[in-house]
């Protein structure tokens, strides 16, 4: 079985090779996102989840931050971990504006991602990330309101399942309005760019 540490490198490399191919700047056309503007969406309205150190939150409690949102797992070989790890670079590249910005990963797989086991993960990318959880039925009604689809694949008899999700990153601004869809596989230095926007109240 794959280790954390070596998927962290193996995604490590690829978000290298994503910085190392960007053009410089912040992306995005003028005046505009690099990301998909999805300001008035009607769905994706919040959540009532834990977080990996066992206090409940909600999207209300991170009102004031840029908020990005991924839905993923632990055991994930690649996408998640290569999210997680573009995310690191984007808070990198933020400096102290980084301050102003929450990361958080909702598991899609509540059964095998315990509160113990996302302490462990998620901060691990940044000690600034928050893991998320919930039982399987508000885990399936979170998913449904950010319309992400998961499911099961595999030996689901057993615990050695991969689970198929969607992969993008949902952003809220400071105000708590969902603004923007982020496709997985997006340079950091466009994310900075749309992050920093949002911080002046673009």
């Amino acid at each position: 079985m794959i280790t954390l540490l070596q998927r962290s490198i193996l995604a490590l490399g690829v978000v290298a090779a994503l910085v190392a191919c960007s053009p410089s700047g912040e992306g995005g056309v003028a005046g505009g996102f690099a990301s998909t503007d999805i300001t008035g969406a009607n769905y994706a309205k919040g959540f009532q989840l834990t977080d990996h150190t066992g206090a409940p939150r909600s999207l209300a409690d991170y009102r004031g931050k840029v908020v990005t949102l991924f839905f993923g797992y632990t055991q994930c070989p690649d996408v998640c971990p290569t999210n997680l790890l573009g995310m690191a670079e984007v808070m990198r590249q933020l400096g102290p504006d980084a301050d102003k910005v929450q990361v958080l990963f909702i598991t899609v797989d509540p059964e095998r991602d315990t509160q113990a086991l996302l302490a462990e993960y998620v901060p691990a990318f940044d000690k600034r990330f928050v893991g998320l959880f919930g039982d399987a039925a508000s885990t399936a009604a979170v998913a449904k309101d950010f319309k992400v689809f998961y499911q099961k694949q595999g030996d689901t008899s057993g615990q050695a399942y991969t689970v198929d999700h969607s992969t993008g990153t949902y952003v809220f601004d400071p105000q708590g309005r969902l603004r923007l869809y982020v496709k997985h596989g997006e340079k950091p230095e466009a994310i900075v760019g749309d992050v920093r926007k949002l911080l002046a109240g673009k």
